[in-house]
């Protein structure tokens, strides 16, 4: 479609008052759902407005535009999408390039170094439609080994005389989503970047909450008078008290469209996503075996009666590691913010996902509530492609977060 003289070629009025945003690797949109929840003014008074959003998985692509509208998605590789058309017209830039590659869960592999990690290199990317937009600030997000890596030394480097992002003050930090009211003790480097014109580097948001009540901090609005940090938010009365009382389901609806283009199963609302899986007896016995705040530990010299057979609730594995990870087989604490929702939260194999109290493995509604997605969010994939849009999404309420830090030193 040509643009009018009313419109610009992005598609946004010349008179809109709105800070426009462009949200790369936006995967499901939990960047832009935390910036939408920043309401200053009530319901609906968001001041953000995402004019673009860049992300190469089609299903999660699709999740977004179910979201946040489909005009502005682009479904491409990053490297081939040109941002020239934003040039000027954007004032935030944000991302979280995949970071799969600096993860501590990838530190050990010897096929192949951190470094020489293709995931790794996609920030290049993102460097690249940042000094041809030039927006006011920029926003990056990643795993807490970021900050150790190459890539971020050569981020630092961008920044220095000569270099593509020269007229930018860099600014890091890690972050605790629960420090800024989530449930979940997620920590994640933050990166980010004022243009020198702005004025004074942005600096990240002090947080709202804390694991003990205190110290007191100053107010993000300027007000002189302290205000006491709340405590954490535990998972128990945030979350688990929602779930629905229920049978759960094991499969999601039969439902199909094509947001883009592509016919995928979905959408399914957040509300939907009470589904379980189908767990051998084997398992089931660990389940119940495991006590509240426990783990794989628990197992050791256990045995339950299955099919007629005593069997080991244990493995030999797990009998021979006393060190490393003792989230494998774990409940969540009731009484305290969840661990970090990964990408297989479904698998107690795979960290403490086991429902505090109940014998199984938290469901996908309730990871999306830990990250804080809304009931009425729209999802496309199968149950494996949803849970993977959850555990690569940025929590909401640490999204609005550094929304209400932003907007507050943009209208400041």
């Amino acid at each position: 479609m040509t643009a009018t003289s009313s419109e610009s070629a992005t598609g946004v009025p010349p008179d809109d008052s709105s800070i426009k945003v462009v949200d790369l690797f936006s995967g499901a949109g939990g960047f832009s759902a935390g910036f939408r929840a920043y309401e200053p003014d009530g319901p609906g008074s968001s001041p953000f407005k995402s004019v673009a959003a860049v992300e190469y998985d089609e299903v999660a692509a699709a999740t977004y535009a179910a979201n946040f509208g489909q005009s502005h998605v682009a479904n491409v590789d990053i490297a081939t999408w040109d941002p020239e058309p934003y040039k000027g017209k954007v004032d935030v830039v944000m991302g979280g390039p995949p970071c799969q590659g600096f993860s501590a869960l990838h530190r050990n592999n010897p096929k192949k170094p951190k470094s020489d990690d293709p995931r790794n290199q996609l920030w290049v990317e993102y460097v690249r439609v940042v000094a041809a937009i030039r927006p006011r600030i920029f926003v990056l997000e990643n795993v807490d080994r970021f900050l150790k890596s190459q890539e971020f030394e050569s981020l630092k480097e961008a920044t220095t005389n000569g270099g593509p992002l020269a007229d930018y003050t860099l600014r890091w930090k890690i972050l605790n989503s629960a420090d800024y009211g989530v449930p979940q003790a997620r920590r994640r480097a933050i990166v980010i970047a004022t243009r020198n014109d702005v004025g004074e580097p942005l600096e990240h948001p002090h947080p709202t909450h804390s694991r003990e009540v205190g110290p007191l901090q100053p107010r993000l609005d300027g007000v002189d008078e302290p205000e006491q940090l709340l405590p954490w938010l535990p998972v128990g009365a945030t979350v688990f008290s929602l779930t629905p009382k229920k049978a759960r389901k094991t499969e999601l609806p039969t439902r199909s469209d094509k947001p883009l283009g592509v016919t995928l199963p979905g959408p399914y609302k957040t509300a939907e996503l009470h589904i379980g899986r189908n767990p051998t007896l084997l398992s089931q016995a660990r389940y119940r075996a495991i006590p509240p705040g426990g783990n794989r530990h628990d197992l050791r010299e256990k045995t339950a009666v299955i099919e007629g057979v005593e069997t080991e609730l244990s493995t030999p594995s797990w009998d021979r590691h006393n060190s490393g990870s003792g989230d494998v087989m774990g409940r969540l604490h009731e009484d305290r913010p969840s661990v970090t929702i990964r990408t297989e939260f479904y698998k107690p194999e795979k960290g403490r996902y086991l429902h505090p109290r109940e014998d199984r493995p938290i469901t996908h509604y309730e990871a999306a509530l830990i990250q804080g997605f809304p009931l009425d969010f729209k999802w496309f994939g199968t149950k494996v492609q949803i849970a993977r849009q959850i555990g690569n999404a940025v929590p909401i309420g640490l999204g609005r977060a550094l929304a209400k830090a932003i907007h507050r030193r943009l209208q400041g």
